[in-house]
């Protein structure tokens, strides 16, 4: 047995802000994948992921039990199948942001669930709603509070548009410019980044009146303008308020960045060469890039590995 593929996925903007209803993007990075197969394997990777699923099964289990109306799963065979050794195979980097967990969830909800949302179906806003509010309970199981946002991502393999909590959307974002000079682009930290232990400092940020003051009026300010930039192909703008943003996370969120990265951070918004951003929560994994001249933000990081995942 060799389940679908479903796909790592690359938060652009919203990441914390989207818990206090900031707009926010997401759209599928095919380049990482992962699928639910049984075989023969015997691989430490592969027990221990199938210990992970008999534990996920478990708690699936307590779930239906406590949410009865939101959804059930045929459990008899996802325990078999567990018990017979399934695993999920997967090329996704763990604690690195691009949404391990949630392509997990993606592929067990799809073949488990009963009465489920498909993506061939007319997807309302309330389809929608009801995915992401299942998703999340699902997920809060690998690390805390989830948004279901990545498992929504990795399941319907679409660009997410989130306007505010309630109100989020399939979109297009404009095709890519293969020839184009601009880039978005992963830098590799070489440190895995945990996502609860980060959640929480936002969290304990959060009390502080000052803290919650800058992320309405500068965060989520410049996060807003950022998607509707993207979203309709305003490059020039995109590039203003994407250094703006650099800046307010580099003052505000310094826990959430690696400490050897605060000063080539700081360099990117004083060259202009590149703009560095959180990728999911941060604390290290992947970070996020962008820049108007990707041959100029390689030469200025030539001592790290970049991947490109969308070129202006």
């Amino acid at each position: 047995m060799k389940g679908p593929l479903f796909y790592s996925k690359i938060l652009l903007f919203g990441e914390y802000g989207i818990i206090k209803d900031s707009k926010g993007l997401s759209i599928p990075y095919n380049f990482y994948k992962g699928a639910l197969k049984s075989d023969a394997s015997v691989s430490k990777e592969a027990t221990k992921s199938n210990e992970s699923l008999a534990a996920f099964a478990l708690y699936l289990e307590e779930l239906t039990v406590e949410e009865p109306s939101l959804v059930s799963f045929d459990l008899d065979l996802l325990k078999a199948d567990v018990a017979e050794g399934m695993y999920f195979d997967s090329s996704i980097p763990q604690g690195y942001g691009v949404g391990s967990s949630g392509a997990l969830v993606a592929a067990i909800y799809d073949k488990y669930a009963q009465e489920k949302i498909t993506v061939l179906e007319n997807l309302t806003r309330e389809k929608l709603l009801k995915l992401k509010t299942i998703f999340g309970k699902m997920e809060s199981f690998f690390h805390g509070k989830s948004s279901g946002l990545d498992p929504l991502n990795s399941y319907l393999s679409l660009p997410i548009l989130i306007n505010s909590k309630d109100n989020i959307e399939s979109t297009s974002i404009p095709s890519q410019n293969i020839e184009g000079k601009g880039a978005v682009f992963l830098l590799d930290s070489g440190i895995i980044g945990e996502t609860a232990p980060m959640v929480q400092i936002f969290m304990e940020q959060m009390k502080n009146d000052g803290f919650r003051k800058m992320l309405k009026n500068q965060f989520i300010k410049h996060t807003d303008a950022c998607v509707e930039d993207f979203v309709n192909g305003n490059i020039q703008s995109l590039f203003g308020n994407l250094k703006q943003l650099s800046h307010v996370v580099l003052d505000n969120f310094k826990p959430m960045i690696p400490a050897k990265f605060h000063d080539l951070w700081k360099n990117g918004i004083d060259t202009n060469d590149y703009y560095l951003k959180l990728c999911g929560s941060g604390g290290g994994g992947y970070i996020l890039g962008f820049t108007e001249d990707f041959e100029k933000a390689k030469t200025a990081l030539k001592d790290y590995k970049l991947e490109v995942v969308y070129n202006f």
